[in-house]
Parts: structure tokens; sequence; C-alpha cells
């Protein structure tokens, strides 16, 4: 039998943890099906936007039953991948010793859009479509390095019998 690792712990980070990291924390728990453990959290959390829960309703995706996180939760826990999704998270994230890689994606806040309330859900639709292509890019990167990594153990093992 092999080696059992802990899932993949994946945590985004923006200031008000109510729009972009609810988003992005959605799409990925949806797209990894299990395999990965996925958390959002702010440095200032606010209640969930409805129109990030709207959005993402629009796709399938349910994230009614999300909510707001302060990132000091989650200081002195194992994170694997601490993605930020604003600047002003990125300029003032806290440190996590933990974790593993540490990757930043700027994103548009869509809460600050003006107009109409369908200019409104424009603006949530983009950075929607925004973080599903980063979320690919990150899963298809991911899966690589674990292939990666199966390989290099495989060869190991392979050595020292």
């Amino acid at each position: 039998m092999g080696i059992v690792h802990p899932p993949i712990r994946v945590l985004f980070l923006c200031t008000g943890n109510s729009c972009r990291s609810q988003m992005a924390e959605g799409l990925l728990r949806h797209w990894s099906i299990g395999l990965l453990e996925v958390a959002s959290a702010g440095t200032n959390p606010k209640p969930i936007h409805p129109l990030a829960i709207r959005c993402l309703a629009e796709a399938g995706i349910d994230i009614s039953g999300q909510s707001s996180k302060s990132v000091e939760r989650f200081q002195g826990e194992r994170i694997d991948y601490l993605i930020t999704v604003c600047d002003l998270a990125k300029d003032s994230c806290p440190v996590f010793p933990g974790a593993t890689k540490t990757l930043h994606w700027s994103l548009h806040d869509p809460a600050l859009a003006q107009g109409s309330d369908e200019d409104k859900m424009k603006a949530f639709r983009q950075v929607r479509e925004d973080l599903q292509h980063r979320i690919e890019e990150f899963l298809g990167r991911l899966f690589d390095d674990i292939l990666q990594q199966a390989e290099q153990m495989e060869k190991s093992s392979s050595l020292s019998q």
C-alpha cells in the first residue's frame, strides 16, 4: 500500500472575503471534486456579496452556504497554496510559515462596479471568467506537479530495491 498524504490545502485571500475569494473558493471546490481542501478568508472580512452568489449560481455552483472568514482563523495551519486575489491582500498578507507556494492573481473588484444591475453583473461575470481560466491553469500545473512527484517517488523506490 502506498503512502497516504493529507489533502492539498488551498487558501484564497482578499481584503473583504466577499466577492473574488469566495468565488474562487466555490469554483475550485466544485472542480476539484473533493480532492483538495479549499477555503477563503479576508484581512477585513465582510458579508458575501449577493451578486457573487448569483453569478456562480448562473454557472451551476452554489456558494450560498459559504461564509466570510478572517485570515487569522488560518494562522498556524498548514497551507499548501496561498493565493491572493487582490493587490491590497497581497500587500497586507500575513506571513504563513507553512505555505508551500504563494501565488498572486490581480483581479478587479466587481463590488466597485457602477451602473445598472446588469452592468454590475457583467463585472461579476468577467471576474468569474478570469477565475475560471486561472483555476484551470492552476489545476493543470498542480496535477502535473503531482504526477512528477509520483514519478520521482517511483524511481526512488525502485532504486532502493
